[in-house]
């Protein structure tokens, strides 16, 4: 028996899946079953993505703040700086007068510092510009080392109310008198008793702010703050409640934390994760999150330069591996123009590795060790920063950008951040395009089945000469309800895809690839293009067009025509992008967009859309081509080729595993890594341990649904045994049960015999279509 290749139970994951292929006709009514996954995913996909529309939508009121620093001593002329790159620009440093503590310029700085508004105004007419103060550069750079450092001249300005009026007040008319809007204190490294009087000093530099006498066309004096990545200092912390009052922002200093200066091993400067230690910049904004500063009035700062370490043995380029100190510079600090030219010069195709985990970038040339932050890394942290609803980001320092690549990733990564809400307005992804048809393909091959029975057929005996018409009046006149379709010429398709270039392509999978294209007035299409070597034939091209063309629903993508000339068989779609659910789960940095409400409406959409499908009345089937991905198809399917009710439930127990959990089943856990998901999830179960399989950013406190409950339906839902299994509706009911003592206790999972050995080809993204009665496996893998 042969079955139409559908959707695999993965669809539940994944939103984003780009391809199926199809099997040429004459099947059976088996084919129903495997067709009636496909449907039942597809609806369930929509169910538990459409949170994500409403969820990921950018607030268009609250200004995105784009701030740099510039530093007045440098060689980096100030009308080279692309202000319109940003919103704010920080002119660095002016200093403090030891004896009156008055602010002062560096006189050779002073001409920059008169300049500087004016210069980038020019090209940027609504940039902000700030005045920017530090505790001196020998007090900064011996604090930054952990060196013991005599009382700044900021400390001691703090002492007494009238050095701190003067500093106040010289603040404020230096800012004035030079044009800038706004000031902000570089203070990074501020000692226990410095901390306890910032306080009083934000109160009533505020207040004079607040009190200064100006006209209507001159905006109030912008207050800001440089802060340690952690709002606590031994046992002190920053005075959140006077920052709130006091501050328009602060920006969250989040780099430096290791150095070669000050440490013989390697380390991460700025590592947004860090999964053994708390020295890390999520860990850090957590913090002043939790400590009560708002988030919109907190920035995250991000540094344009790296460090880079020399090696004790070049075969040990690993993270904490032992130096022997600075490389490359005197300090092994090195901007990033220095590091991209370093790259470069290294030799042709080098280039730096992004590693996701910690969300940096590494570079190893014999026994130099550098770690920065590339155009991958400020994308992640961009979006890190958008996630949690901060302000902005200010980076240190603009002069080190390579042509801008940095500012401009960060701007792109914005703009993403602001259309997202476009995702208000979509319904299913072009990838579901294949999906659609292989569930059109269900109904036919039902009605095919029924009919051939009576001596019937569906389409009657018009025969496809291949040519557009006939196609066409076929769709047309199935039914009778079928849009007229639009035909296509090849050469048309071939200009909007520009030649099918590989740089439009979407995807590509057995029936051939999907291209992007954009006609010549402006609509975006995708196409379908079947490969020569695809079983789909002509007949079966034929009836998925007149199939497809039948469909017209909101949340399905539209079949807006065909391509039948040269030979080719061409679908042709409107363009609809989403993404993909696992790109959130397992994801080091979107996971946190999925809190615990958010995955209990997930759940409560994966189960009411199968609980609504499997009204249907498809029972058990047997068929010997085997349609699924390792890691969610039951054991009873794989090796039998039986199909029922409870093969979604299975699915759905292996996908609420990974949901509360936040792991794939790609991997291998335990201690020994021998334990494939389901396994590992049972054996800490067992050993009341399943706190730990369950994702640690969760909290379920203020939810009726609970983790532990939910981990104890899943472990139901995925028993070897199907009939051991519960129904949807047994497993809906008891998720909503509280009571986890009231529920079954589950025996072992499916497949958990098998041994590691026996799953290294098992992959979420894999198509795995085998027949128990060959010992051939092939694999689809997705781009």
């Amino acid at each position: 028996m042969t079955t139409t290749r559908g959707g695999p139970a993965s669809q539940l994951v994944h939103v984003y899946q780009r391809f199926q292929e199809y099997q040429a006709p004459g099947a059976t009514v088996c084919i129903s079953f495997l067709s009636l996954m496909v449907i039942r995913n597809t609806i369930i996909l929509f169910f538990s993505f459409a949170f994500l529309s409403s969820q990921n939508r950018c607030s268009v009121a609250q200004k995105w703040i784009k701030a740099g620093y510039w530093y007045g001593g440098s060689d980096f002329p100030i009308p080279d700086i692309n202000s319109a790159l940003f919103t704010h620009l920080l002119c660095a440093f002016a200093n403090v007068n030891s004896s009156t503590y008055e602010l002062s310029i560096p006189s050779d700085f002073q001409q920059n510092f008169s300049n500087f508004t004016g210069i980038v105004k020019r090209k940027n007419p609504s940039i902000v510009t700030l005045l920017s103060i530090w505790n001196g550069q020998a007090e900064t750079y011996k604090s930054m080392l952990g060196e013991a450092v005599n009382s700044s001249v900021l400390s001691s300005m703090l002492t007494q109310s009238s050095y701190r009026k003067s500093f106040i007040d010289s603040s404020v008319k230096t800012a004035r008198t030079l044009g800038f809007q706004g000031i902000d204190l570089f203070w990074l490294w501020p000692n226990s008793t410095d901390l306890s009087n910032i306080g009083t000093l934000l109160d009533e530099w505020r207040a004079t702010v607040d009190s200064e006498p100006r006209n209507s066309s001159v905006s109030k004096l912008i207050l800001t703050m440089g802060v340690r990545y952690s709002p606590s200092l031994q046992s002190v912390s920053y005075p959140i409640n006077s920052m709130k009052r006091n501050l328009d922002w602060a920006h969250v200093v989040a780099y430096d934390y290791h150095m070669p200066s000050r440490e013989n091993f390697t380390g991460n400067h700025a590592a947004l994760y860090n999964p053994s230690s708390n020295i890390s910049t999520d860990f850090g904004i957590r913090e002043w999150l939790s400590g009560g500063y708002p988030a919109n009035k907190l920035l995250l700062g991000m540094p344009y330069h790296g460090y880079a370490w020399e090696l004790v043995d070049p075969s040990d380029n690993s993270l904490g591996a032992p130096a022997s100190g600075p490389g490359v510079t005197t300090d092994g600090s090195i901007g990033y123009r220095f590091v991209r030219s370093f790259i470069q010069n290294y030799g042709y195709g080098a280039r730096s590795v992004y590693n996701s985990t910690y969300v940096v970038n590494y570079f190893v040339s014999g026994s130099t060790w550098i770690n920065f932050d590339d155009v991958e890394t400020v994308r992640a942290k961009i979006s890190y920063a958008k996630e949690k609803g901060l302000l902005g980001y200010n980076v240190f320092q603009v002069i080190h950008d390579d042509k801008w690549a940095l500012s401009l990733a960060a701007q792109d990564e914005v703009h993403q951040g602001k259309r997202s809400w476009l995702w208000l307005k979509i319904v299913l992804p072009i990838a579901l395009i294949s999906i659609l048809s292989a569930s059109l393909m269900f109904y036919y091959r039902r009605r095919l089945f029924k009919r051939e029975a009576t001596g019937t057929r569906v389409l009657g005996d018009r025969s496809f000469s291949g040519r557009g018409t006939s196609l066409s009046a076929a769709a047309e006149n199935f039914d009778g309800d079928a849009p007229i379709l639009q035909v296509f010429s090849f050469e048309s398709i071939k200009t909007a895809t520009n030649n099918f270039s590989r740089e439009n392509q979407l995807g590509e999978g057995g029936f051939g690839p999907v291209y992007k294209g954009k006609l010549p007035r402006g609509l975006e299409i995708a196409v379908k293009r079947l490969s020569a070597s695809s079983t789909q034939g002509l007949e079966e091209f034929k009836n998925e067009v007149s199939l497809t063309a039948r469909l017209q629903h909101v949340n399905l993508v539209r079949l807006l025509g065909f391509c039948s000339e040269r030979g080719e068989k061409m679908l042709i779609y409107e363009y609809m992008p989403n993404k993909s659910l696992d790109l959130y789960l397992f994801d080091p940095i979107r996971r946190y967009s999925l809190d615990w409400s958010k995955r209990v409406r997930i759940i409560e959409g994966v189960t009411q859309g199968l609980l609504y499908l499997q009204e249907k009345d498809v029972h058990e089937a047997n068929t010997s081509r085997i349609v699924g991905t390792y890691g969610y198809v039951p054991p009873e399917y794989a090796r039998k080729g039986i199909y029922s009710i409870k093969y979604d439930v299975y699915s759905f127990g292996v996908v609420l595993l990974q949901i509360i959990s936040g792991k794939t089943n790609t991997r291998f856990y335990g201690e020994n890594e021998d334990l494939h998901l389901l396994e590992y999830a049972y054996d800490l179960w067992k050993n009341g341990r399943g706190m730990e399989f369950i994702d640690p950013f969760l909290d379920d406190s203020s939810s009726p649904c609970k983790l532990l409950t939910c981990m104890q339906v899943a472990l139901l839902c995925v028993q070897e045994n199907p009939d051991a299994r519960p129904t949807m509706l047994e497993a809906f009911s008891m998720l909503k049960n509280d009571d986890s003592q009231a529920i079954a206790t589950p025996e072992r999972p499916g497949f958990s015999e098998r041994k590691k050995g026996d799953m290294e080809t098992a992959s979420s993204s894999q198509q795995i279509m085998c027949s128990f009665n060959d010992s051939q496996v092939s694999q689809l893998e997705p781009r």
